[in-house]
């Protein structure tokens, strides 16, 4: 197992930028990506469905990077709290430079036990959310001719793995939609990436996970050890960042799998 490299410093990368963060709640990718946001010089917005958590996400994000970002509660499953998310959006930063979609919603079920009601709702939450957020953020970019969306996909998007035949349909999507939609938007000087993780740890993942599953997916790791969230976060930051200025349509491992 590798050392963890030290946290890094910012730089300055997202200075006069706004950035919105869904399901940045908790402890996951979500927070760790706004946080880094805020030490890179942005004012961000994020949002989440659990108020408490979303609250000392916030609180949290003040205490350690010395501001605090705007907060709104959302269900992205529901278009009027999408749409409602982007009019406070709009109201509190003015405009929005960086969309990061990160709601997602996983679980472990075959396929002969899945009912239809766990097949969809992993689909709305972790597909049809980017769907909703990119339609309602997409006119107010095209319209200022700039702009940058951030998609969370997944390494199950590409590989298989028994159980997620939901999640993993969902997150190829996610890649589908961020090649396809970027194709549109790059007429309209708009930028669509993804990012496809395979395992960064935090504590949500160690709490649901069985740490024999956690030790063999590590193990799959040329590393030997998971990412860190804000592993992960680095390169969105990298894609929000001026300096991914001619890509766009492309999907980032953030893995060190073996082949």
């Amino acid at each position: 197992m590798t050392t963890i490299p030290p946290y890094p410093e910012g730089r300055n990368l997202l200075v006069n930028k706004t950035v919105v963060v869904t399901a940045a709640a908790g402890t996951g990718i979500g927070f760790a990506v706004a946080k880094r946001a805020t030490e890179e010089g942005a004012r961000v917005l994020i949002s989440d469905f659990h108020e408490r958590r979303l609250d000392a996400a916030a609180d949290r994000i003040a205490a350690e990077a010395g501001t605090r970002p705007a907060t709104f509660l959302c269900d992205v499953t529901r278009q009027d709290q999408v749409d409602a998310l982007q009019c406070a959006a709009g109201a509190e930063l003015g405009q929005v430079d960086v969309l990061i979609n990160n709601a997602g919603l996983g679980g472990e079920v075959p396929v002969v036990d899945m009912t239809d009601d766990q097949w969809s709702r992993v689909l709305d939450v972790t597909l049809n959310s980017v769907f909703r957020m990119t339609r309602a953020f997409l006119p107010g970019m095209y319209t200022r001719k700039s702009g940058v969306i951030i998609n969370n996909a997944s390494v199950l998007g590409w590989r298989a793995q028994k159980g997620q035949t939901h999640y993993a349909a969902a997150k190829a999507g996610v890649m589908a939609f961020t090649r396809c939609s970027a194709v549109e938007a790059a007429e309209h000087g708009v930028r669509i990436n993804a990012v496809a993780p395979s395992i960064a740890m935090h504590a949500f993942l160690a709490k649901v996970t069985t740490k024999d599953l956690l030790a063999k997916l590590s193990a799959q790791e040329a590393f030997g050890r998971p990412a860190e969230v804000w592993e992960v976060a680095n390169v969105m930051i990298f894609l929000a960042s001026d300096l991914s200025s001619y890509m766009t349509g492309e999907v980032i491992s953030v893995s060190s799998q073996r082949a």
